[in-house]
């Protein structure tokens, strides 16, 4: 069976309280099991995390570029968060393992903030979603089982 990894990063677990009119009612916890219902539907393992440390993400994306690189992974979804828009340290993650990865985010960044328009994730993502909400999620993976 193989693996799904989904990350979200910096202040992802403080969904449902956090911005509601941005990011709506659910938690995260509702996300992780909204992921695992998408997970089962296909046959596929979840990995559910996030942090607020870019470290813990770059760890987790290591360790699903050894999986990938095993033949283990089915993809990887990343809600990187407010990193999106600037971390290198996880462009080069991302471009060095070779990951099939979704860029995700819940509300539409282009309609926001001009400094959220720029994402340092996208030229290494195979694709991305943004502006579905949380539902974004579960097609995100539905997306991955197709690959």
């Amino acid at each position: 069976m193989k693996t799904v990894f989904v990350l979200n990063g910096p202040n992802l677990n403080l969904l449902g309280t956090r911005e509601p009119a941005v990011y709506g009612a659910q938690t995260l916890a509702d996300v992780q099991q909204l992921c695992a219902q998408a997970c089962v539907r296909h046959g596929l393992a979840l990995r559910f995390h996030q942090s607020n440390h870019e470290g813990a993400l770059l760890d987790w994306l290591h360790e699903a570029g050894a999986l990938h690189a095993g033949g283990q992974l089915a993809g990887v979804v990343l809600n990187a968060g407010a990193y999106t828009h600037t971390s290198v340290a996880l462009y080069d993650a991302i471009k060095g393992t070779g990951l099939p990865l979704i860029e995700l985010h819940i509300s539409n960044v282009h309609a926001r903030e001009s400094f959220r328009h720029h994402s340092y994730i996208s030229p290494v993502a195979r694709a991305v979603v943004c502006g579905l909400g949380v539902a974004g999620y579960g097609l995100a993976i539905d997306a991955i089982a197709q690959w």
